[in-house]
């Protein structure tokens, strides 16, 4: 198994799906977004928190 990777808010999101938010402990704060792959990660609504994804988008295409 391995170690989520995490993301930071502004980064570039490097896969389509969904990302928890994670608190700065590694704790799940049981809110989630949906990030398109290239476009920058939202702000959290408190200071210290991250990104993890949880899903990822699933399509046809492949891409």
């Amino acid at each position: 198994m391995s170690i989520p990777k995490i993301q930071r808010p502004g980064q570039v999101a490097p896969t389509s799906g969904q990302y928890a938010v994670v608190g700065p402990k590694g704790g799940n704060t049981g809110t989630e977004v949906t990030v398109v792959k290239g476009k920058p990660l939202p702000p959290t609504p408190k200071s210290g928190q991250t990104f993890v994804l949880v899903d990822k988008t699933k399509h046809k295409g492949g891409k």
